[in-house]
């Protein structure tokens, strides 16, 4: 390949065909896939009773009843039914956390009175670790729903309400002088000046935590609940079930990547904008 043709591809300035793209960006993915169908090949050949990296038809074995037969206890599909109650929780305190973060964040960057108030406290809550809380939660709150939530809201929101602070700093001061200068109120600064620009901004902040949620959830899960992705995944680790775990922690990924995705593409569509599309 010419040089000119290596930094068409890989030069500062490139710009990859689609097709480039897709393969570029498919491409660890599959060597991760044959890396794993290799060491378990291997592990396999020296030890045929190996569990530790359990290959596909064992994984699939082993998930298929989870997934598609109905538990004679509890009349539900395991899968969907821990895959659901997951979800809520996460759709829950997230949901939570953003909204009082990107109401209290706003208010504090814009209002000084706010900002005097609310910023060491939120500076201090957000030093708390979250997962030192989970025990403190529990005691108090007990080992049902609430709990559980609270920890993701606890984690999220002190992160988000910073950032969030941050970015509404940022904002030129002279949108504040040209809003009053033209007759505008404080609230409709604040709501039709402030809010809008800061939207997409605050997409950007929970796509970045989301991962973080997922780890409280994981966690509150594995120390006290009947069903959840994280509570099936420590209770089926006493039996060394990796043809269990193996894949409840790539349909925990996925669902990350989805919904990392899904609100990307929200944004993009919504606030065309603020990535460059215009409108």
């Amino acid at each position: 390949m010419a040089n000119s043709d290596r930094k068409l591809f890989w030069g500062v300035h490139a710009q990859q065909p689609k097709w480039l793209k897709i393969i570029l960006g498919t491409l660890p993915f599959v060597l991760l896939l044959i890396a794993y169908l290799w060491a378990a090949d291997v592990r396999h050949t020296e030890n045929p009773d190996d569990k530790l990296l359990p290959g596909i038809s064992q994984m699939v074995e082993a998930m298929s009843p989870l997934m598609f037969e109905e538990n004679r206890r509890s009349g539900t599909y395991v899968f969907w039914d821990d895959s659901l109650a997951s979800l809520k929780r996460l759709a829950v305190g997230v949901g939570l956390a953003y909204l009082v973060a990107l109401w209290i964040g706003m208010n504090m960057g814009v209002f000084s009175g706010m900002e005097s108030m609310g910023g060491p406290f939120s500076t201090f809550i957000a030093m708390v670790p979250p997962l030192a809380l989970l025990p403190i939660l529990f005691i108090t709150l007990g080992v049902d729903e609430l709990a559980k939530v609270a920890l993701i809201f606890i984690g999220a929101a002190p992160v988000m309400l910073r950032d969030i602070y941050l970015s509404t700093k940022a904002l030129p001061r002279e949108q504040l002088v040209k809003t009053l200068t033209l007759g505008g109120t404080d609230s409709a600064y604040v709501y039709r000046v402030v809010l809008p620009q800061l939207l997409p901004r605050s997409i950007d902040t929970l796509r970045l935590n989301l991962g973080a949620a997922w780890l409280f959830l994981i966690a509150a899960e594995a120390i006290a609940s009947t069903n959840g992705l994280g509570y099936r995944i420590f209770l089926v680790r006493r039996y060394l079930a990796m043809d269990v775990i193996i894949p409840y922690v790539a349909w925990i990924t996925l669902l990350g990547f989805t919904l990392d995705y899904l609100l990307r593409v929200f944004s993009r569509k919504i606030f065309p904008w603020y990535h460059g599309g215009g409108k």
